[in-house]
């Protein structure tokens, strides 16, 4: 007969979805009301301005899309992108190869420039993309790659696609509250992300926000745009209203009360802090691995904090130390994406994830795996190097 499922007490350190805090998961549980409740009405306007503060914007157009970090994504590239629109894509790793495909799906012609996955986006490679092809549109690119742990430079990026007057459309999915994210200051036209990584919510929802410019983009369509369910205009009939709102859709009511939790979180905390900790829990993670002998699989200058890839020892059986970890110490890490499966394990230390205690875990839990294994590892050494970076020294 079947029964309630209940879940064990999992510590997720992969690349998403990260573990959400009690306090969080107590909003989650709090009462249900109606969507379109004077009060709910309330609760979307300050969630909307908490959204300003973790995307560090004025964008009017800013709100949580009602599904995925995915559907963020497609949201972005159907309200920008108009069939014969030619979109300058970077693709160095997973995700990029996402873009590819909306802007396709959208009737537009994806300008490839690709990277070693493990490398962060070519700027020259954009340049010189922006120069053979003059005409390009928008220009799309991932801030923070989870599938290689890998960060780009969204500053320049987004400063080469205004200098050739195209708009850009920067995934962060896995950036926004875990590592400067700065949309105003970058001049980001239109940026998605997503509740479950660094902002240590429950998933279900994606964070966007749209420039003034992109906005006008929207206004100034011919073509209808290709989902009705994301058409940014119509949508911000019910997030946007001043007065009355139009009803599009049943917001997840109980998701969002989680979502202005964490946010709330996150503003309490302050973002210079919250970057500070994912730091230095990356700092003594890192050196733990590598006082066991493991090599990181990203240059220092490009890993991202958040999520950390590293590469696995040989003749180590990857799937049976997550197996391990998971079946023994209720512990997930990542496994690696497309070309990099089997070569690397994605460790997670997004959002409320991100603290002393995950990382002591991880080492420890990993080390007894890894020395069960007969792995080429150094035993011992792994806590305390991580303790010397946690104690300052």
């Amino acid at each position: 007969m079947t029964s309630s499922f209940f879940p064990p007490q999992r510590t997720l350190m992969g690349p998403g979805p990260s573990d959400v805090s009690s306090r969080v998961l107590g909003a989650l549980a709090r009462p249900t009301i109606g969507h379109l409740d004077p009060l709910f009405v309330q609760l979307m306007d300050e969630t909307k301005s908490l959204l300003q503060f973790a995307f560090q914007t004025n964008n009017a157009l800013t709100l949580p899309v009602s599904a995925p970090g995915s559907a963020g994504m497609e949201a972005c590239f159907v309200n920008l992108v108009s069939p014969g629109d030619k979109v300058i894509v970077c693709q160095n790793g997973v995700f990029g190869g996402r873009m590819k495909e909306n802007v396709e799906r959208c009737g537009g012609t994806a300008i490839m420039v690709e990277d070693k996955w493990g490398d962060p986006v070519s700027l020259t490679k954009v340049e010189a993309a922006f120069d053979n092809h003059p005409d390009a549109a928008i220009l799309a690119f991932v801030h923070a790659e989870t599938s290689t742990g890998v960060a780009s430079n969204a500053a320049s990026l987004c400063a080469l696609a205004a200098r050739h007057d195209a708009l850009s459309i920067v995934d962060a999915v896995t950036s926004l509250g875990g590592i400067e994210v700065l949309v105003d200051q970058w001049g980001v036209d239109a940026m998605y992300s997503g509740t479950q990584k660094c902002l240590s919510c429950v998933p279900g929802l994606s964070p966007v926000t749209f420039s003034d410019r992109a906005a006008q983009r929207i206004k100034n369509r011919q073509h209808k745009v290709q989902s009705w369910f994301l058409d940014m205009q119509l949508v911000m009939g019910y997030w946007g209203g001043e007065s009355k709102r139009a009803y599009h859709h049943t917001a997840p009511v109980n998701n969002l009360y989680a979502l202005h939790e964490s946010l709330l979180m996150l503003q309490e905390e302050g973002l210079a802090a919250t970057q500070a900790r994912h730091w230095l829990n990356h700092r003594a993670l890192v050196a733990g691995l590598e006082a066991m002998g493991l090599s990181m699989a990203v240059a220092p200058n490009y890993r991202l904090p958040q999520l950390n890839s590293v590469i696995i020892p040989e003749g180590v059986d990857d799937a049976a130390l997550r197996a391990a970890l998971l079946n023994e110490f209720d512990l997930e890490i990542g496994a690696g994406l497309g070309g990099l499966a089997g070569k690397t394990w994605r460790i997670g230390l997004m959002g409320f994830a991100s603290n002393e205690r995950n990382v002591v875990f991880c080492l420890s839990a990993m080390e007894t795996i890894l020395q069960r294994q007969q792995a080429p590892i150094i035993t011992g050494e792994a806590l305390q190097a991580a303790r010397l970076v946690f104690d300052g020294a």
